[in-house]
């Protein structure tokens, strides 16, 4: 699972979002004038990096030394915005981070610490949104594995165990359907074309 991505995102996002003199001049619509905080930075770079040494080490079929590098990232210091607040980018990579912890301590049969994992993310994404979802998604393959485990050597337990992922991935398909309801709707062409520009207006 490639989730490196997805931190280099998060990391453009927020070099875009509050617009940065010159290591991240290259964002579209960048306002050279004021600075990224540069602490917030330090951050989501290593968290990029610990995401990137994890994609290395899965890819090698290590779980165990693929999941370390995340769990020092959640483990170190974090940036405060506001007193104890932490900016939203922050709270963003720690939730997606849990989310990928709690994925691979499940598939070493570590169930019960992927339970960990996802409760803890979603202390960082408390609010209805994309992470939120991806934890209940993450949550229900959790129970589906364990499920899976159970099933030759206690039938009723994995019967039981798979009505709770069932549920929960149901949660995770309202959650991100709301996600994507809330989304501002496009102009369609048809409105776009028939709505003058101010130059057409103009002749």
């Amino acid at each position: 699972m490639k989730c490196a991505a997805l931190v280099c995102c998060v990391l453009l996002l927020a070099a875009c979002s509050r617009s940065e003199p010159r290591p991240l001049a290259s964002c579209p619509g960048l306002d050279v004038g004021s600075a990224v905080d540069p602490i917030l930075l330090a951050f989501l770079s290593r968290a990029r990096a610990a995401h990137h040494l994890t994609d290395d080490l899965e890819g090698g079929g290590d779980l165990k030394a693929a999941a370390e590098p995340l769990e020092r990232l959640v483990a170190g210091a974090l940036p405060p915005v506001s007193g104890a607040e932490l900016a939203p980018e922050v709270r963003e990579v720690l939730a997606d981070t849990f989310a990928r912890l709690a994925d691979l301590h499940s598939r070493q049969g570590a169930f019960e610490r992927a339970r960990k994992d996802v409760q803890q993310g979603l202390g960082h994404a408390r609010e209805p949104n994309y992470f939120h979802g991806h934890l209940l998604e993450t949550a229900g393959l959790i129970e589906e594995r364990q499920a899976n485990a159970l099933e030759t050597s206690d039938p009723k337990t994995a019967a039981e165990t798979r009505k709770r992922a069932i549920a929960l991935l149901k949660q995770a398909m309202a959650v991100q359907a709301a996600v994507i309801e809330r989304a501002p709707k496009a102009p369609s062409a048809a409105a776009s074309a028939a709505t003058p520009t101010p130059a057409a207006s103009a002749r």
